[in-house]
């Protein structure tokens, strides 16, 4: 029964992967064209992913301290602060790492595209992880 459960849930794993790759610019990837493409790709989709992740850790916040309006507010506004914040700091750090490149040069923009892509990962799974029930 187990073995039945397990190759189900690979195979409704491998229909969704190819469902996925359908539409990622980042497989065969050839050329610097592709290369461009493939970074905004991976940016666009950290980014949307951190936006959903921000607005997860809201409703989280919302179901746990909405009984309490000035909780909420005090830990929402201090979210809020330090999402600011740390998108700041988030673009001024890409700035530095792709600075050797000349800005506006595709290289500029690729090394940016995949630093903003990383770092919005890595805030997304923060995010995601605060308030967990």
């Amino acid at each position: 029964m187990k073995t039945m459960f397990l190759a189900l849930a690979l195979i409704a794993t491998g229909v969704q992967a190819a469902e996925e790759s359908d539409n990622n610019p980042c497989d065969a990837v050839e050329n610097d064209v592709q290369t461009l493409e493939c970074s905004a790709y991976s940016r666009t989709t950290a980014e949307q992913l951190l936006k959903e992740n921000y607005q997860g850790l809201n409703e989280r916040l919302q179901s746990a301290y909405g009984k309490n309006k000035a909780q909420l507010a005090d830990i929402s506004e201090k979210l809020k602060v330090a999402q600011q914040q740390w998108l700041k700091t988030r673009d001024a750090d890409c700035a530095v790492e792709a600075f050797p490149a000349t800005s506006g040069s595709k290289a500029f923009t690729i090394e940016q595209n995949d630093c903003v892509a990383r770092m919005s990962d890595e805030r997304s799974e923060f995010l995601e992880s605060i308030s967990q029930e």
